[in-house]
């Protein structure tokens, strides 16, 4: 189950009822993401891409709103901060020149 919160800050809670299915549980592993926008949305593609391998398919696409975005972005944020302050800083590595990880396309741009 999770609490969110009203918009307004309202002490009292609202609960929403999850239901996580069998297979989405088992997750899907990424290493890269490639996100776009629009004005009217953000657009994020979660693929793997294995050394030795030229080609990666989209695994996952995410369509959501630039407000709903943000609140992620925040989110990650918050718990980045908590799980740093519990098990220490993420180190982010020097990528080589061709970069694989999480990265954004700019308009045009060819990604790897």
């Amino acid at each position: 189950m999770v609490e969110i919160m009203n918009q307004n800050k309202d002490p009292k809670s609202q609960q929403i009822n999850i239901e996580l299915g069998e297979k989405e549980a088992e997750g899907i592993y990424s290493n890269l993401a490639i996100i776009t926008h629009s004005p009217a949305e953000f657009i994020i593609d979660f693929t793997r891409v294995v050394p030795g391998i030229p080609k990666a398919k989209v695994l996952s696409r995410i369509i959501t709103t630039p407000q709903h975005a943000k609140m992620l972005l925040r989110a990650l944020k918050e718990n980045i901060d908590k799980f740093e302050s519990k098990f220490g800083e993420i180190k982010i590595d020097l990528q080589p020149p061709h970069q694989f990880g999480f990265s954004t396309a700019d308009k045009g741009e060819k990604v790897n």
